[in-house]
């Protein structure tokens, strides 16, 4: 992993309030179309993943629906100028990637690690509570009732479903909504505030001096360039990709709705099957697939990272093995651990990320305090306005949760560890545009992993519990949007604060469009009756732990601690390695990723990449290499584009249709 460039003179010529070289345009028609595609995208996503479960479309690393309907904008477009005989199409690129940028915040808000888990979560307890849990006696004294659903007949259609809440009935039982949802929602909205004004404060190093790759956003560039008509649709090889991952979808989406026809299964196939006789058994849960859209994707990660992606993968199937071969397996511990694995792996990178930039991050602080004195002002300017906000988000953060009656030391450890988690994140998707699904690795596992239950307290565990819906995984996490949303708008005619006023008002629209999306799907279908994807888990995950903790007391630096210590060390030692050692293939990001879901879906199509990217190199250089991005970029598209037609149909026609992932 690169470290962070010391640069004491940030600055950004190209955009900014002041001193800005290049001419600021409007971009309101592209904000009023944003504005009004956000709803219907919040919809279509809430519908497609809670209602009908038919596109897991925001657990990827590029987001399904926006990309899709950036495709038939910029056809549109495209059109539309040819109509009119124009020799440029009437939105430019920067217009369309606002119009883009919208709509990426709305599935960040929207998707399956944000609003969606909210709702599993507000009204779980007071429904599931029962005498056979004891969640009434154990923790019902704690928790906050104002950020809770607890009307027994708001819950009951909720759950059962009929309802339509524009009718005098529906708009009854939302009244029961009102205060947990505004609570949550001005909570939640601060906590993106603080992503945005830590992404402001770091855009500098990775977009400027780093200049990071930014693999997750060179199809959306690719799609709205000014010569993309020639440059991207009119590149045969990018059309070629695109028909093959096309005709995959295709076939085995006629598959889906009539079994007779041929298909092309490209999905999760489970491997551990062939496995009988110990110790071979214990490899546990090991998928295989072919997803076209994430041999793609994993086609623009660098050679050192898919390489240790697989190879990591494949260690901690071994790793199983010899465990189970010498008795670990057996013992009643959790072993192997891979999510405190994981979560040490992840806080050791963190750390060494912030280490490394230490230089440049006392540079900012610098900056900031010469203000107009500074050599670059308008640099400083923004510094202390994030600064700022930066303070007064974290101090809003903390009175939250210190009126809930969460301990100060608690509240810092949470918050420093959600942050860190989103900062890693971030790089991690800027340099390397990887999957970054990293479920186990939560701030409420580590606290109690390392002080235990009975130093946390009934209090801080429940609240922590409450808490847990937004930082259960990160594979929508808003601040690698945010960041992406500054690289693609930069030395575009779009000053940063419009980025930032962008930024802000899809914020708020797609926040208010998930609670209307969710409240109206959820009361028609019923969360417990008709809703396939409704995150009921979310709430089991939440207070069925909490009673474990409750009950069972966990001691502080438990064996759980030791493995996340040895994560943490493996980590910088690999990054030591890659360090001192040219030659050293193995990269520390690779084996935190190798633990999670994000490869226990993707490797093959990992290795698949890097076995085609690693040929091409070698024999073809680089300019082979650059001859075939096209293709890559059309099997993202392609099967982007099918996969989200198929979701359409579904939806449209009430009707399970296939889906390209999972």
């Amino acid at each position: 992993m690169a470290t962070t460039t010391n640069s004491t003179k940030p600055s950004d010529p190209s955009s900014g309030p002041r001193g800005s070289k290049q001419p600021n345009i409007s971009v309101w028609r592209a904000i009023l179309l944003g504005t009004l595609l956000v709803p219907i995208n919040a919809f279509w996503v809430t519908v497609a993943e809670v209602r009908w479960y038919n596109l897991d479309g925001t657990s990827l690393p590029l987001f399904v629906t926006p990309v899709f309907m950036l495709f038939m904008l910029v056809l549109a477009n495209m059109g539309l100028g040819k109509i009119l005989r124009r020799k440029q199409a009437p939105l430019r690129q920067e217009e369309l990637l606002v119009v883009y940028i919208m709509l990426v915040t709305s599935c960040a808000f929207a998707g399956h690690d944000t609003l969606q888990n909210l709702f599993g979560v507000i009204a779980h307890p007071y429904w599931f509570a029962n005498p056979t849990n004891h969640w009434q006696q154990l923790f019902f004294g704690y928790l906050p009732r104002q950020l809770f659903v607890s009307d027994n007949d708001a819950l009951t259609a909720f759950y059962a479903g009929g309802v339509d809440i524009y009718g005098p009935d529906g708009r009854k039982y939302l009244i029961s909504w009102i205060v947990p949802l505004a609570l949550w929602g001005a909570f939640f909205l601060v906590l993106v505030g603080v992503y945005l004004c830590i992404t402001v404060l770091i855009r500098h190093a990775w977009i400027e001096n780093e200049k990071l790759t930014f693999p997750i956003v060179q199809l959306p560039m690719a799609m709205t360039a000014e010569d993309a008509p020639k440059s991207f649709f009119g590149n045969r090889v990018m059309w070629a990709g695109f028909l093959v991952a096309a005709i995959i979808s295709t076939l085995n989406g006629l598959h889906e709705l009539s079994p007779g026809l041929p298909q092309l299964n490209v999905k999760l196939f489970e491997l551990s099957t062939y496995f009988t006789s110990p110790p071979w058994n214990a490899i546990g849960s090991t998928q295989s697939s072919f997803y076209p859209f994430m041999i793609g994707l994993a086609y623009f990660m660098p050679l050192d990272l898919s390489l240790s992606c697989w190879v990591f993968y494949i260690f901690a199937r071994a790793f199983r093995i010899i465990g189970a071969a010498n008795g670990y397996m057996q013992s009643g511990h959790q072993f192997p651990y891979f999510g405190e694995q994981s979560t040490g792996a992840w806080i050791g990178i963190a750390l060494m990320l912030l280490f490394s930039g230490r230089h440049y991050f006392k540079s900012i602080f610098t900056t900031a305090a010469q203000g107009a004195k500074s050599s670059e002002p308008a640099e400083a300017f923004r510094y202390r306005c994030a600064i700022a906000g930066l303070v007064a988000g974290m101090g809003a953060l903390w009175i939250f949760t210190s009126l809930l009656g969460m301990s100060a030391w608690v509240t810092f450890g949470f918050f420093a560890i959600v942050f860190m988690l989103g900062f890693v994140v971030t790089r991690v998707r800027a340099e390397f545009g990887c999957p970054h699904e990293i479920v186990w690795c939560n701030p409420c596992q580590v606290l109690v992993g390392v002080f235990g239950t009975h130093a946390l307290g009934p209090q801080n565990l429940t609240l922590l519990s409450v808490l847990y819906w937004f930082n259960r995984g990160y594979r929508n996490h808003p601040m690698p949007n945010q960041l992406e949303a500054f690289k693609m708008l930069e030395k575009k005619r779009v000053t940063f604060s419009g980025t930032i006023g962008v930024l802000a008002l899809a914020a708020v629209v797609s926040l208010l469009s998930v609670y209307w999306a969710n409240l109206h799907v959820t009361y028609a279908a019923g969360a417990a009756a008709k809703a396939m994807g409704y995150k009921v888990w979310v709430g089991r995950e939440s207070f069925d732990r909490l009673r474990g903790w409750l009950t069972v007391t966990t001691p502080p630096a438990s064996t759980a601690l030791y493995y996340m210590a040895g994560g943490f060390a493996f980590a910088v030692l690999l990054l030591v390695m890659r360090s001192n050692l040219e030659w050293w293939p193995l990269h520390p990001t690779g084996y935190a990723l190798a633990l999670s879901f994000a490869m226990e879906y993707f490797w093959l199509p990992v290795f698949i990449a890097w076995l085609v990217k690693f040929t091409v190199l070698r024999y073809g250089g680089v300019k082979l290499y650059r001859a075939t991005l096209p293709f890559f970029l059309g099997l993202i598209l392609g099967d982007y584009t099918v996969g989200a037609l198929w979701s359409l149909i579904g939806c449209l026609a009430g009707i399970p249709t296939y889906r390209i992932y999972i």
